[in-house]
């Protein structure tokens, strides 16, 4: 497999905030803390160093419990050690693995860890997949393309998705060409989603060193209890991330994120509903449950597991909780990292280097020699149907079929004209500027039509063209936020060691993997 590198500004697809952070654009200095390079790592490992034993040590306890049972357990003890540090990507327990943008995240932070490995050989790096177990959308997570079609996992489903019944799932396998045996044993031999997936993610991954994490445990919460006790009491995230809004906003900048007055939801068995504050008491969205200020701070203390971070405190809780040196997001999450910067100076944690993950778009064999055979550029794959049928057409044509030249020449003509009839009545001038206008129209409309003609000159090419675009573009979606990875994955064991062999963690371009 070959790679070839596209810019992420010629593809369209980025939003303007992750495109200047990446141009490092000096007034975003003040949203980030250290620009993403091996380099700059240094100075985040000096800042991370002295990271509290006691964390470790938990984090150890819980990982060696969530992994039991499972063959070849990676060396938790290392992250006993306080030259270890973390490098993470978090994301849903998408069924199947989701789209294949979760399995490049994944991919990006081993290759990250084993990069920083080599430029700093005295230190370790452990890639790190936060899972998502307390979120609670299951339409998100509940569904995925496979072979041109959509599996479902349907009914009633409430609470944190990682506690749910992976053997609901039973059916969906049975509908699966060549039956993947890696899912059916995650998901019909655990008792939870959490379970399985980390089952299946340390059987694709595993032998590079992945760890997954689920933090919905109390030993790590714990940890937690002062960033719980002031947002309860002071409602304090809400403030910073509302200022570093309209800061992003002032310059022009579209802002993902909403900060709520409290940014916790209660989580128990099928319930993660949202805190609210309503007057002195303090309520459960959807519930019965009341509190007064003192009985939920109580409750912190006696029972963190029940205080489940949303999306404004989670990154938060995960640099608290790990040794981590940098955070790898998708092209929503490096913008939404950049509105906590407030939240994370406050509580005095140490701001991670912030990262795009890869990008990639996958051309199988026959795929890239139909790209070869139409001398197709890559960059060009990302423009829409029209562009696409025209930048084609202007690469191979033969001919000359705009009207440039035609419609200079004739608006000279008519200048000549307008002198000439207004020298002769001043009242003609509106006359002859509206002829102008409607000659100039026909020429455009005879313009299109050379251009239609010529399209149907090309008729064979652009229709392969487009069938090919529709392939690596499916439902108009990039293709890896559509296709799962058993797409490849069923045909090509090694598809996932090509992904490792193919990307580079730090060069944040768009790669086009082409399976000559």
């Amino acid at each position: 497999m070959t790679l070839h590198s596209v810019d992420l500004r010629t593809t369209g697809q980025f939003p303007a905030l992750l495109l200047d952070y990446l141009d490092q654009k000096p007034t975003l200095e003040s949203f980030y803390s250290i620009f993403p390079t091996l380099e700059n790592a240094e100075k985040v490992i000096l800042n991370k160093k002295g990271f509290d034993a006691e964390k470790r040590k938990t984090l150890v306890e819980v990982l060696t419990r969530q992994y039991h049972g499972l063959p070849y357990l990676p060396d938790f003890s290392v992250l006993l050690q306080d030259n270890t540090f973390t490098v993470t990507t978090g994301h849903q327990l998408n069924i199947f693995t989701g789209p294949l943008y979760i399995v490049y995240k994944i991919v990006t932070i081993i290759k990250l860890a084993e990069a920083l490995k080599a430029k700093y050989p005295a230190y370790n790096f452990v890639p790190i997949y936060w899972m998502a177990s307390e979120d609670h959308d299951f339409e998100e997570i509940a569904s995925f393309h496979l072979f041109g079609q959509t599996h479902k996992w349907t009914g009633e489903h409430k609470g944190a998705v990682g506690k749910l019944n992976p053997k609901e799932l039973a059916g969906i396998l049975k509908q699966l060409p060549d039956k993947p045996l890696l899912f059916a044993k995650a998901y019909l031999e655990n008792n939870t989603l959490s379970d399985a997936v980390r089952c299946y993610m340390h059987e694709l991954f595993g032998r590079y060193g992945l760890i997954s994490l689920d933090a919905d445990h109390a030993d790590l919460k714990r940890h937690f209890l002062p960033v719980i006790r002031e947002e309860l009491k002071d409602s304090i995230s809400e403030k910073l991330v509302t200022e570093t809004t309209s800061r992003l906003n002032a310059l022009g900048y579209h802002t993902p994120l909403h900060a709520r007055e409290i940014n916790f939801f209660y989580l128990d068995d099928n319930l993660r509903e949202r805190i609210v504050r309503e007057g002195d008491v303090f309520k459960v969205l959807n519930t019965e449950l009341e509190f007064s200020e003192e009985e939920l701070l109580a409750l912190a203390e006696s029972n963190p597991e029940h205080f489940s971070p949303n999306v404004i405190l989670r990154p938060l809780y995960e640099e608290v909780i790990l040794p981590n040196l940098a955070y790898i997001g998708g092209p929503s999450e490096v913008p939404y990292w950049m509105q906590l910067k407030g939240v994370f100076d406050h509580f005095g944690v140490p701001y991670p280097m912030l990262m795009p993950r890869n990008f990639a778009l996958y051309m199988n064999g026959h795929q890239y020699k139909k790209a070869q055979k139409l001398k197709i550029d890559y960059k060009d794959l990302f423009l829409d149907e029209i562009a696409l049928r025209k930048t084609f057409i202007e690469r191979n044509t033969e001919h000359e079929l705009n009207l440039n030249d035609q419609k200079e020449a004739f608006n000279a003509v008519f200048e000549q004209i307008l002198a000439k009839a207004t020298e002769v009545d001043q009242t003609m001038h509106g006359a002859v500027k509206a002829e102008q206008t409607r000659l100039l129209n026909s020429l455009k409309h005879l313009e299109k039509r050379i251009i239609r003609a010529e399209e149907r000159n090309h008729e064979s090419e652009i229709e392969q063209l487009l069938t090919l675009k529709n392939k690596l573009f499916p439902n108009g979606i990039a293709q890896e936020r559509y296709d799962n990875l058993l797409n490849f994955y069923i045909n090509d064991p090694q598809f996932i060691q090509k992904l490792y062999n193919a990307f580079d963690p730090l060069d944040f371009r768009y790669n086009v993997l082409l399976e000559e």
